[in-house]
């Protein structure tokens, strides 16, 4: 089949009606790629976003529920007086409190200037700065079993937390001269600790 120059303005308007559906057919497979990976990330942004929405909605319940069990421990340490100030004053009159008691022959005590406390190994304290009252304790005791009986009263009776490094003990002779019964003497160490917030007003 032979066209002839004659035949091309009949088949001009055909060739331009081919040409701009082509044209439009390319623009809109364009915009459509285009469309779709829009929309494409627009599902991925929509995503990352509810992710991150339910990370933060995950954490927030973690600290709901940790700070429940802290605030719980945090009032029980402030209510036992671990949490505060030197409590040197409670802790004398306790300590006359179980001399009443009679549970040891006799004891003495010294309570040293409070310090700031640096356990070994050293321990994660948080906020606060742990402070330690070296309190040393002597004793008359008939047998080992009052010093027992001693420490478990002033731990149950005396607000704080008194740590007992340890106890040298020492077998005394009786003397019959003053009808004194008294078998042994101890020597106990150790200390009132308390924790104070950094951030308390001085």
């Amino acid at each position: 089949m032979k066209f002839s120059k004659a035949d091309f303005p009949l088949m001009r308007r055909s060739i331009l009606a081919l040409a701009a559906s082509v044209a439009i057919s390319a623009v809109v497979l364009y915009s459509s790629s285009e469309y779709a990976e829009k929309t494409q990330r627009d599902l991925r942004n929509a995503q990352n976003m509810l992710n991150d929405a339910r990370n933060r909605l995950t954490a927030a319940n973690e600290d709901k529920e940790n700070m429940a069990i802290y605030a719980e421990e945090y009032g029980t340490l402030s209510e036992n007086k671990i949490i505060g100030e030197d409590q040197r004053l409670d802790w004398m009159e306790g300590l006359e409190k179980l001399r009443r008691q009679n549970l040891v022959t006799d004891f003495r005590y010294s309570i040293a200037p409070q310090k700031i406390y640096s356990p070994q190994p050293p321990v994660d304290s948080g906020n606060f700065d742990i402070h330690y009252s070296e309190t040393k304790l002597q004793f008359d005791l008939l047998h080992e079993a009052q010093l027992v009986n001693f420490f478990t009263a002033l731990r149950s009776q005396i607000k704080g937390h008194y740590h007992l490094e340890g106890c040298a003990l020492q077998r005394t002779a009786a003397d019959t001269a003053t009808a004194t019964s008294t078998h042994l003497k101890a020597e106990c160490s150790g200390g009132w600790i308390t924790l104070k917030n950094r951030n308390t007003p001085q």
